[in-house]
């Protein structure tokens, strides 16, 4: 995307008109091409979670300090590796952030494949407890997506100080804490 306008056009257009469409709307679909298995609900989770990614992924490959690219290119750095040595380490903070978005709505995603087509799951469960008019089932189901929800976001989180230790924000962070 970084390096095709066509490709941009493209791919930015046809995100854009997916992330538009509501996945509620387009669960069916995958319910009748992919079964009642696994698969709608991945495939639904992936739907709702890779706009923000590849938003955040697109905007952190494009925010490389132009000096640096410029080096590069008077070092006459390969195109591969002015990628993976240069912008996308650069683009690993904003990736993050786009995945740490990307993960709550994969569980929503989730959760809406569950509705459509699920057997078993919170979101079964919450549609169970619905129909018997069961309230306490549905808050424990809404609590457990809760609690999921914040251990997916802060896996996120712990992978994004293990592989950023150099990033300001993680800096910022060890010296609240007393460290270096």
């Amino acid at each position: 995307i970084i390096y095709s306008r066509l490709l941009e056009r493209t791919a930015y257009t046809l995100l854009v008109v997916l992330n538009s469409i509501p996945k509620v709307a387009l669960a069916p679909l995958f319910v009748i091409w992919m079964g009642t298995g696994p698969e709608p609900k991945v495939a639904i989770a992936l739907m709702l979670a890779i706009f923000p990614i590849v938003i955040d992924c697109v905007l952190g490959l494009r925010s490389v300090d132009p000096d640096m690219l410029s080096l590069a290119r008077v070092s006459k750095a390969s195109p591969w590796a002015v990628l993976t040595k240069i912008r996308f380490p650069c683009a690993l903070p904003s990736l993050f952030a786009g995945m740490k978005v990307g993960i709550s709505l994969a569980l929503v995603g989730a959760i809406v494949g569950e509705f459509v087509a699920g057997n078993y799951g919170i979101g079964f469960q919450i549609l169970v407890a619905q129909g018997q008019f069961d309230t306490v089932r549905v808050f424990v189901s809404l609590l457990l997506l809760g609690i999921v929800g914040a251990v997916l976001f802060f896996l996120v989180n712990h992978a994004e100080r293990l592989l950023l230790p150099w990033h300001v924000s993680q800096r910022l962070r060890s010296d609240r804490s007393g460290g270096h």
